[in-house]
């Protein structure tokens, strides 16, 4: 006797289990639009910038390979030298050759930067409060958060921050 392994069912258009996905893109969508017009109307800085910085700002010595940073952002190339270049220009970061292979570049976030990331995360975690914490139950929290790691481990592994090997803490934002 052999045992037969479930046929997984074909996805339509239709299908009602596209809700689900569909639920969680409307509200990425909303929460980010939210907290993207927040940072701009508070802090001149688009969400898209904050990201950058907070990612910039965890990577040891504040500084992260460029190409490290696409990966993160989740943007092309040529998106994330756009939008470095933008945070150069507002005196934020700046560019440098890499310490391990100079024919690389990093981006260094400077004190400026790490001035207006603090007061900007301020509204960030508020809006991320207002927009997407309140509306939710403790069990929901707990639930999207499971929920949300399954899917994560089930799309392989990602680019999350490595432990700094200096044993710098993480930045404080406080």
């Amino acid at each position: 006797m052999s045992v037969t392994e479930p046929v997984a069912r074909r996805l339509t258009a239709d299908d009602p289990r596209l809700a689900p996905w569909r639920a969680f893109l409307e509200a990425h969508a909303r929460v980010s639009r939210r907290l993207d017009e927040d940072l701009r109307a508070e802090h001149d800085l688009s969400l898209a910038e904050y990201d950058a910085l907070l990612n910039i700002a965890q990577a040891p010595g504040r500084r992260i390979r460029m190409r490290q940073l696409s990966d993160r952002v989740i943007l092309s190339k040529s998106g994330v030298t756009r939008l470095i270049d933008r945070l150069v220009a507002d005196g934020l970061v700046e560019r440098s050759a890499c310490l391990v292979d100079a024919r690389g570049a990093e981006a260094v976030l400077t004190e400026s930067g790490l001035a207006r990331l603090r007061e900007a995360s301020r509204t960030h975690l508020r809006g991320i409060n207002e927009h997407f914490l309140e509306p939710l139950g403790d069990t929901d929290v707990s639930v999207i958060e499971s929920a949300m790691r399954a899917v994560a481990v089930s799309a392989g592994p990602g680019n999350s921050l490595p432990c700094a090997p200096d044993g710098t803490e993480p930045v404080d934002l406080g």
